[in-house]
């Protein structure tokens, strides 16, 4: 095999969105081969071009005309297709989340472990923009010393009453299985526990349509503590205007501030804690370098994992983000839920099987309706929040 076939499943924004990429060439080794979607409107132009069209995406998986395939459905989908395409022997490549709830998560994750010759991707791509991954040198390196404290502050996902109304499935406890968590801080929960590893507590403050008419959280604040005893608060909303995306490490070496495309490091000519060892003035402070870190731009983040996925399948090795890395992101996602919703903290890792108990009981007992509309068409991309 010298060029891996790829099809999509799901044509709504991001399923056209990788479509697009592929189409254009940017993943080398990689050709669309065929899409699916449920509104055969949406597959049209595909056809005139050349590429296989399906309205089921289990018999697209079974069709024999792809080698992967790229899984963008709403949430609730993602396990019972990947599962599919495992056991089938398609290579899977699943958009975020990689289920609408841990207990999900594990099923894929176990199908995969179960199929090593089948690759399981998860695109996550804020792993491959340049800005985090000098953060990760940073902290891999000891720079910051011991983590103290994580502050994120990442309110700039404003959405208006006409994003919610144009799918019947989001922000709906039974089509997404969430709001602002699991559909756009999901990037941002994965990078945290990407660089800074699981937190050992989680106690979440979830509003439930605070902003909006939705039954699921769109306004969240959430307290996180490490087991070196570091802590961090999460903040997040699809209701402020305008919003502020400002993410700080703080260790006892200094600490990092990402915010307005500019990374800057402060760095302690003693580290905090010697100097309070050691110093014997009470108001004095070591002198702090400030340090601005330059990191440029990634081109398509998207294309250069998928084209990390393909390199994968023709030569071996992993891709930038296994399927399993997927976990840990929607567990956060879940576990500052249900604590809110319980009004207790969660002890990590959370019990799976407790959180999808819960949510189905606010499935069966939603009497929520949504009105659905259409809505203008407009670049979705400006939704990649960094």
């Amino acid at each position: 095999m010298s060029k891996v076939r790829i099809g999509i499943i799901g044509m709504g924004n991001i399923g056209r969105f990788h479509a697009a990429y592929l189409q254009q060439g940017k993943v080398a080794r990689g050709v669309l081969a065929a899409v699916c979607s449920t509104s055969p409107h949406k597959l049209k132009e595909f056809a005139d071009a050349g590429v296989k069209v399906f309205g089921d995406g289990m018999e697209l998986i079974r069709s024999g005309e792809i080698d992967a395939v790229i899984v963008a459905t709403p949430h609730y989908q993602h396990t019972s297709l990947g599962v599919a395409a495992i056991e089938a022997g398609v290579h899977l490549m699943v958009e975020k989340p990689i289920s609408a709830h841990k207990a999900d998560a594990e099923k894929l994750i176990a199908a995969a472990e179960a199929r090593p010759e089948v690759k399981f991707g998860a695109m996550f791509q804020l792993r491959a923009e340049p800005r985090y991954k000098k953060i990760r040198q940073l902290l891999d390196n000891g720079d910051l010393g011991e983590i103290v404290r994580m502050n994120w502050l990442v309110t700039d996902w404003f959405r208006s009453d006409a994003y919610y109304s144009s799918s019947a499935w989001r922000a709906t406890w039974k089509g997404e299985g969430g709001g602002v968590l699991i559909n756009q801080c999901l990037h941002q929960l994965d990078v945290l526990q990407w660089l800074l590893g699981m937190p050992s507590k989680v106690r979440g403050f979830c509003q439930l349509g605070r902003f909006h008419n939705i039954e699921t959280e769109d306004n969240v604040t959430v307290y996180l503590e490490w087991p070196n005893r570091a802590t961090g608060v999460f903040i997040s909303s699809t209701g402020e205007l305008p919003g502020t995306n400002r993410f700080e490490i703080a260790g006892t070496k200094g600490k990092l501030v990402l915010e307005n495309d500019e990374l800057t490091v402060y760095r302690n000519e003693v580290p905090a804690d010697e100097w309070n060892r050691t110093s014997k003035i009470g108001f004095a402070k070591p002198d702090v370098w400030t340090i601005k870190i330059p990191f440029g731009n990634a081109d398509s983040p998207h294309a250069q994992f998928m084209n990390s996925f393909v390199d994968a399948i023709l030569d071996g090795g992993d891709v930038i983000c296994p399927g399993a890395g997927g976990l840990g992101s929607i567990e956060l996602a879940n576990a500052m839920l249900f604590s809110s919703l319980s009004g207790e903290t969660i002890e990590m890792p959370m019990d799976g099987a407790a959180y999808e108990t819960r949510l189905n009981s606010l499935i069966e007992a939603s009497t929520f309706e949504k009105k659905v509309v259409e809505v203008s068409t407009e670049d979705f991309t400006k939704s990649f929040n960094r």
